[in-house]
């Protein structure tokens, strides 16, 4: 039966995921967007083509946004270090706050120092310092990143600590072996080529729309339009088919460090060689079975282990009490693999439009991009919800249980908290939304690089409050 502490503990942890789910999709936003920002900045300087400082000009004025909200959104998750989870920082922190404190300090200061500029200095500085500035804000993006994986990595594959016995402390021992921990540099890498895709699909879906637009208006799309959808496709092309080798990569590290997460992935109870791929089926935790099970033979051991013949862990391998949520995780999985799938498929129906001079005259293929808006986004929530969902019950992966991480908060304290932080993010960020919403639905024109830095100033000021962009307000990424 479960008690008072046990639906404490499971608020905490859905206030938790749905505080640290709204904050993900804004620094991803802002990593590969400012990434963006940086290539055609480079773009324009070096060929001194207009088209893509209209399309800076465009696009900066999401950024600034998205900036926003991602330092609002992230503000919140400090604070729930120390309400929720005392005990997991009291216990953690000699790690765990050092790396975040280091990201402070090489990355937030990095993007607050010269987010003024990037915004605001276009017509104030020279073209060189301007372009530098926006190549700090987006390594700043790339630096706090990599700060936080090493982090939450290190909370999957410890190492370089000991425990102090006194206190029951981890204790940083070795900072390379805490920072560079077996899983880092693959998540490293698959976040941010998530990041990448993510903000494509988003800049192709706008390009789509405004080309069906302009079709519908029976007028040819500007260039700007045509630029940025044909960039968002070669993103799509390339960028896809190298994250799921960058998945696969990381899907065989997991299986070396995590065994059971990769069982409770593919609903898996028995361990076995030659074994079969689930392609779909309902993971009972009680029954250890998997109900409905669609399997095709040989797969499960070829994919995870590239061989036919290798060996495939089960979950009955692992006590009841240190299996993950399987099946949270096997769907989650395999949403995020359909969404890349998906993806790819997009780059490469582009690739063949492009060869047939068809990428801008093919409305069939424009509402499919339109519709893949999301996908990117969509993937990523679900990559990270099978990661730290399938890390249970541990936060720090096999030597502190989430049980023992929380506060000793009440019920009733966590029911109203939960409740406000839901009511309070959809009215905040929503409305943020629904202002990008806006912006992008108007297309990018030629000549709009004419703009003097008054009148953007006068367009940011029209559409977010000045606080949400001022450059000390709070962290970005």
């Amino acid at each position: 039966m479960y008690n008072a502490h046990d639906f404490a503990l499971l608020l905490a942890r859905f206030q938790f995921a749905f505080t640290v789910g709204v904050h993900i999709i804004f620094p991803a936003f802002s990593i590969g967007l400012a990434a963006y920002l940086a290539v055609l900045e480079g773009l324009w300087l070096k060929t001194g083509r207009a088209v893509f400082l209209d399309l800076y000009r465009y696009w900066i004025k999401v950024f600034s946004i998205v900036f926003g909200m991602g330092v609002v959104s992230g503000l919140v998750m400090s604070y729930e270090f120390g309400t929720n989870w005392s005990v997991f920082s009291k216990k953690a922190g000699p790690i765990t706050g050092v790396l975040l404190s280091y990201e402070v300090m090489t990355a937030f200061f990095l993007e607050a120092g010269f987010l003024g500029v990037m915004l605001f200095g276009m017509n104030k500085v020279g073209r060189g310092l301007h372009f530098a500035a926006t190549c700090c804000v987006s390594v700043g993006t790339l630096i706090s990143m990599t700060w936080i994986l090493a982090s939450n990595s290190w909370m999957q594959t410890p190492r370089g600590y000991t425990i102090d016995p006194a206190t029951g402390r981890f204790m940083p021992a070795d900072w390379l072996a805490i920072i560079f921990n077996p899983s880092f540099p693959f998540r490293l890498v698959h976040m941010g080529l998530a990041a990448f895709l993510s903000v494509a699909f988003v800049v192709g879906a706008t390009g789509a729309w405004h080309l069906l637009g302009a079709r519908r208006r029976g007028e040819i799309a500007s260039e700007p339009v045509r630029v940025m959808f044909s960039m968002a496709m070669w993103m799509a092309a390339i960028v896809a088919p190298i994250q799921i080798l960058a998945g696969d990569a990381h899907g065989l590290n997991t299986l070396k460090h995590q065994p059971v997460k990769i069982a409770a992935m593919e609903g898996d109870w028995e361990s076995e060689g030659r074994a079969p791929e689930l392609l779909f089926g309902i993971p009972n935790m009680k029954t250890e079975h998997t109900d409905y099970a669609v399997r095709v033979p040989l797969l499960g051991s070829l994919i995870l282990t590239h061989s036919l013949d290798g060996k495939v862990p089960g979950m009955k391998d692992f006590p009841r009490d240190q299996r993950p949520p399987s099946p949270v995780i096997f769907f989650s999985f395999r949403i995020m693999v359909a969404m890349g799938m998906l993806m790819m498929l997009i780059g490469l129906w582009s690739l063949w439009l492009r060869r047939t001079s068809a990428l801008f005259t093919t409305p069939a293929f424009h509402r499919v991009a339109l519709c893949m808006a999301p996908a990117g986004f969509l993937a990523l929530l679900c990559g990270w919800v099978t990661t730290e969902v399938g890390r249970q019950p541990w936060t720090v992966y096999g030597l502190l249980r989430t049980s023992d991480s929380i506060s000793p908060v009440a019920l009733s304290s966590m029911a109203f908290s939960m409740t406000a932080f839901v009511v309070v993010y959809v009215i905040v960020f929503g409305s943020g939304l629904g202002i990008l919403v806006r912006l992008l639905a108007h297309p990018p024109h030629e000549g709009e690089h004419d703009a003097s830095a008054a009148h953007a100033s006068d367009i940011l000021g029209a559409r977010m409050h000045p606080a949400v962009i001022d450059p000390s307000s709070g962290e970005g990424a």
